[in-house]
């Protein structure tokens, strides 16, 4: 049996042509207001969605940023457009390192964007050597996510703020309840498709982030306002062009394909939620 990192990366070595043909450069979810009722074209939803989490983290000024999880580099590419700001990007997707480079270039931010395959639990770089670390839809492939957080926290300069954005599943503290068994098999069934080790709970991560010393942690739950993105993916994937796609990738990314009504479900019935967390060292 490949190691998750292998299949994480195989996973995305092979699907990630095939999102960006469909969908383009972001991967990710998109914004549709806070109840999840506008109606918008879906790449507008995606860079409305990290515009609002800029707004949200009150992120204004930056100059030094690391992607972690950086997909073909379209959050990176972006918010070194925005800020004029030096950029680096990591995955363990040599496919997307690879995407990533060409598309930099081809925007002509090559001399603000650097774009590597980097493991997150082990990241490559000095220590307090960013301003801010932006981490979108990455956290829930981590298979340990204090580690990730302790190495996010170690690479901020002073001042730095971490941005992350991760799926979790509902909260377990009390007063809430612990997940049923048929909760349990439903994110198993995400688990094995999506090539995820486990999530945990918002305010599971919370605990971990002043654990680790972050100040002024927020969190909020964005999952109203993300929903109706799993709807728009359902809608794409059964065009004539993304099934022809579909067929050239290969069995994992027709798998995924198959069973995107898991996560439309999960939010449907409360189970997975869109969780966001701000801090600062």
């Amino acid at each position: 049996m490949p190691t998750l990192q292998k299949r994480i990366q195989e996973f995305y070595d092979a699907s990630s042509d095939l999102w960006e043909q469909i969908w383009g450069e972001h991967m990710h979810h998109g914004y549709y207001g806070k109840t999840g009722e506008e109606r918008k074209e879906r790449r507008q939803a995606q860079i409305d969605l990290i515009e609002e989490l800029l707004k949200w983290a009150n992120i204004r000024e930056v100059k030094q940023i690391l992607d972690v999880g950086c997909g073909i580099g379209g959050s990176s590419l972006y918010l070194a457009e925005k800020f004029h700001a030096s950029v680096t990007g990591i995955t363990l997707s040599p496919v997307q390192a690879n995407r990533a480079i060409a598309r930099s270039q081809a925007a002509g931010l090559s001399n603000q964007t650097t774009f590597q395959v980097a493991d997150a639990l082990n990241l490559p770089f000095a220590d307090q050597s960013f301003d801010l670390v932006w981490s979108l839809e990455s956290g829930e492939h981590m298979p340990d996510k204090r580690k990730f957080l302790q190495e996010c926290y170690r690479v901020l300069k002073p001042g730095g703020k971490l941005l992350m954005v991760t799926w979790c599943h509902r909260p377990t503290d009390p007063p809430s309840q612990p997940l049923t068994l048929d909760e349990q098999k439903h994110l198993e069934k995400i688990y094995r498709v999506y090539c995820l080790p486990y999530v945990i709970s918002l305010p599971q991560y919370e605990a971990i982030a002043q654990d680790l010393g972050l100040q002024n942690i927020s969190t909020a739950d964005w999952s109203t306002a993300v929903a109706p993105f799993w709807d728009v993916v359902i809608d794409s994937a059964i065009t004539p062009k993304a099934i022809l796609g579909l067929l050239s990738s290969g069995w994992t990314t027709i798998q995924a394909a198959l069973s995107l009504s898991l996560m439309q479900q999960g939010y449907q019935r409360g189970l997975i939620r869109f969780g966001l967390l701000r801090g600062t060292r």
